[in-house]
């Protein structure tokens, strides 16, 4: 979950909306305002506007904290946070107070927690006065499902505006217009424009452009199927450095295209083979399967719907130590890291929800 009320399509498992206010003119004491703000839109400026009128104080939990910056992900936090207190008075920003808020795939109770424990950073508790504020979209009795305690305040659209194709042109190289972002946005943006981070993800994104154009002949959008493996030994887990674009330089699992003669644990099976040069034999490693598990986000890829089957490996102890492993194919590097060093920022989509899922931390 972290997409709330961005005026965009969510990246998560729920989509989630804000239901009506069924006390119009109720005056809050915290009124709390969920997204990712990539970037802070005059949409964005004007829900926090009708906030600032309804409540002492704001809450702006602000989603997909702790990530690498990527084609969704561009900005981090404190970026984003200064697009928001920037656009309004001193007096005004002293009011709104800017949570980060990490995305949780696949576990949406745990994300449900990061919610109420951002929150009551700021409140102190979860008993007070506290409201959720918004834009109305579908399933609203599903979002109010989840937060029954806390009232909720819709807020109409603002010129139907998105942060998806104002993340987009920018990325491409256009600049944003003060009809689309306030100052505060477009001098962030302006910035990060003149640094080496702003130029990789333009290079990316022109990639990512030409690779769907390959497909605009298709008659429907492709989905994409791929496996990978996750290979756990002595309180490690096997990952590879990725050599080329989406994500060069990150950290993943190894993992590719399924081909269209094999099954998706042949694949698994091949790729590992492929990317990490594994010194385990491969009746040894069939026999390790402990599970399996489908994650489809729906915009876990950048390339387009791609959905991946998982495979968990646990390699049993050894007293001679880890297997060699050596990168190859796509990986500029193979490695084994510990459990304890894994880092969020470091890896490629969604690979580090897939690991808290099927590792269980």
């Amino acid at each position: 979950m972290s997409e709330l009320l961005e005026q965009e399509q969510v990246a998560n498992p729920l989509e989630i909306t804000v239901g009506l206010d069924n006390q119009a003119n109720k005056h809050y004491h915290y009124l709390v305002f969920i997204g990712r703000f990539q970037p802070f839109h005059n949409g964005h400026k004007a829900v926090i506007e009708e906030a600032l009128k309804r409540s002492n104080e704001v809450i702006i939990l602000i989603g997909s904290a702790n990530l690498p910056r990527s084609l969704r992900n561009p900005f981090s936090v404190a970026e984003r946070t200064a697009m928001i207190k920037g656009a309004y008075s001193k007096e005004e920003a002293a009011r709104i107070h800017c949570v980060a808020l990490d995305d949780v795939l696949y576990n949406d109770t745990r994300w449900l927690q990061y919610v109420q424990a951002g929150v009551r950073s700021v409140t102190g508790d979860l008993r007070s006065d506290i409201g959720l504020i918004g834009h109305s979209k579908d399933s609203s009795s599903y979002y109010l499902s989840l937060f029954p305690h806390w009232a909720s305040i819709s807020v109409p659209s603002y010129h139907n505006l998105s942060a998806t194709p104002i993340r987009d042109s920018y990325l491409m190289g256009a600049t944003p217009t003060s009809e689309r972002t306030p100052k505060s946005t477009r001098k962030i943006l302006d910035n990060f424009k003149k640094t080496t981070e702003y130029q990789q993800l333009h290079e990316e994104a022109g990639f990512i452009d030409k690779y769907k154009k390959q497909w605009e002949a298709a008659p429907y959008p492709p989905t994409f199927m791929t496996a990978d493996a996750l290979v756990v030994q002595s309180g490690h887990i096997l990952l590879v450095e990725r050599r080329s674009m989406p994500g060069r330089g990150l950290w993943a699992l190894p993992g590719g295209f399924v081909d269209a003669k094999e099954t998706l644990f042949d694949a698994c099976i091949r790729e590992l083979r492929e990317e990490t040069r594994l010194k385990v034999p491969e009746p040894v490693l069939r026999g390790s399967r402990h599970s399996q598990h489908t994650f489809d986000d729906p915009y876990r890829s950048a390339r387009g719907r791609t959905i991946t089957q998982a495979f968990y490996f646990q390699l049993k102890n050894d007293a001679k130590g880890l297997p060699k492993v050596k990168g190859g194919d796509d990986a500029a590097q193979a490695f084994w890291l510990p459990l304890a060093e894994l880092d969020s920022k470091m890896m490629f989509e969604d690979h580090y929800a897939i690991i808290m899922k099927m590792v269980g931390l």
